[in-house]
């Protein structure tokens, strides 16, 4: 199976100079947890709720003000729709995300979530997999 097989054709996104409040307006309004951060139709970068919090909020930075490419992680990771999903899932396993832009001839076609592995029942194990590398704490418990 191929990530455009089950990818998510419709995506919210922002620009680099959107505030952080737009980003978390838009996560709101439509239930999601990251947003790809565009030029034009080209992905330089993803904001997720977890930079909006640790980026912004933690630090006491207003989010009227602050800008989206202020707190993004630039560079995201990126699949092409014809990526095989196991090799999708795998990568999501080995950098510890939950979501990939989907990308052709530079331009945003979709996204990928963790969730629409799990969905598919021959695909589970996969999003098990991948849940269980990225749920992974990076530290000792508190």
């Amino acid at each position: 199976m191929k990530v455009k097989d089950i990818m998510t054709k419709d995506v919210a996104t922002l620009n680099a100079e959107d505030s952080v409040e737009r980003a978390a307006q838009l996560m709101k309004r439509y239930n999601i947890g990251s947003v790809p951060v565009c030029e034009g139709e080209n992905v330089i970068g993803i904001i997720t709720d977890r930079d909006i919090t640790l980026r912004s909020v933690a630090e006491g930075e207003n989010g009227k003000n602050q800008k989206v490419r202020d707190i993004m992680s630039s560079n995201p990771v990126t699949a092409s729709p014809d990526m095989d999903i196991h090799d999708a899932a795998r990568i999501m396993s080995e950098r510890q995300i939950r979501r990939i832009p989907v990308v052709e001839n530079n331009n945003l076609v979709g996204i990928v979530a963790l969730g629409d592995i799990a969905v598919d029942s021959k695909l589970r194990d996969d999003a098990e997999n991948a849940l269980s590398s990225i749920s992974e704490p990076s530290s000792p418990n508190i």
